[in-house]
């Protein structure tokens, strides 16, 4: 199927895509520190980045676009267009994710992983479950955790 804008369009409309501030990174860090959790933002001293840091709870979470890190669930499909690249580009963004958390992991800090789907699509829980799961995670002793949509357990 061919695209239904020029490839200077796509590439303005793809280049605008955030990497860290997204929304739903944003409605997460408004409602923890609304329950008075404190945290840094995407720790320049960690592997990856986190998008949220906890030095107290030595936790680290990652709010994931299920598209960009190849997530399966029903958000995900592949691109109609250019395949390679894309392939190349996804599968490079996983590869990099598996090497993230084991660094983090051989440094000590718990991981929870928090994807799109919980929060966008048909399958997306209601945004008070997905902070008390998030809420509870961080206060347990749980080295990993993930936060996945309906139709995605």
């Amino acid at each position: 199927m061919a695209d239904i804008v020029d490839q200077k369009t796509r590439s303005r409309m793809m280049s605008g895509i955030r990497g860290k501030d997204t929304k739903p990174e944003i409605r997460i860090r408004k409602a923890l520190f609304a329950r008075g959790f404190r945290y840094r933002l995407h720790h320049k001293g960690l592997p990856g980045k986190p998008d949220l840091v906890f030095p107290r709870l030595k936790a680290v979470i990652f709010v994931n676009g299920c598209f960009w890190h190849m997530h399966d669930c029903a958000l995900f499909k592949w691109p109609s267009t250019r395949v390679e690249f894309w392939r190349a580009k996804l599968e490079g963004n996983r590869r990099r994710d598996e090497v993230v958390h084991q660094q983090i992991s051989e440094l000590g800090w718990r991981q929870l992983t928090v994807w799109e789907c919980s929060m966008k699509g048909r399958g997306r829980l209601e945004f008070d479950i997905v902070i008390n799961e998030i809420e509870r995670w961080l206060l347990s002793n749980e080295a990993l955790g993930e936060i996945r949509g309906h139709g995605d357990i």
